[in-house]
């Protein structure tokens, strides 16, 4: 995904990428974005802006693209146009706007900004980077079960012929 591909449409979702996450917007044209921020959230927060999962409010809050962005790279992702039918553009821009200045719950797992965007336009909330650290963390828990298991093996066989050699 090149940076500035194309020009964004109003409704696009925009995905930012800051380096250990992505951060996500919609865009509403003209130059601006709507995007759920937790106070954490902005273009020059570096590693604090990790402190977003620690976060439970958010406000959302409408400003021109290239602040959001900063010196971070974005481009144009409208992830689930595969799997769900678009909301028409003046019912996504009317919903994003109405829901500006408000201070909205935010959870990382269940409310974030990407699952903000998603349901401005598609009507579904979906974290794609949520489903990818849970899957990883599902796999790296089952990997680890795996080792300990073969290790709690191991040591159960060399563990006996140990004692067996002890008692002879």
């Amino acid at each position: 995904m090149a940076k500035y591909e194309k020009k964004p449409e109003p409704g696009d979702l925009i995905e930012i990428f800051r380096g250990t996450y992505q951060h996500w917007a919609i865009y509403v044209g003209e130059g601006y974005v709507i995007h759920l921020a937790p106070p954490s959230e902005h273009a020059q927060a570096g590693a604090y802006s990790m402190m977003s999962v620690l976060c439970d409010k958010a406000t959302v809050k409408k400003e021109e693209l290239y602040e959001v962005v900063g010196n971070d790279e974005y481009c144009i992702n409208n992830l689930l146009n595969e799997k769900y039918e678009t909301r028409p553009v003046r019912e996504i821009l009317r919903d994003a706007h109405s829901f500006l200045g408000q201070e909205l719950p935010y959870c990382v797992f269940r409310g974030n900004c990407e699952h903000f965007v998603t349901e401005l336009r598609y009507g579904k909330p979906q974290s794609r980077q949520v489903r990818k650290a849970v899957e990883t963390g599902v796999g790296v828990s089952l990997a680890a079960a795996a080792i300990f298991a073969v290790l709690a093996a191991a040591a159960a066989i060399f563990g006996s012929k140990d004692k067996q050699k002890r008692n002879q």
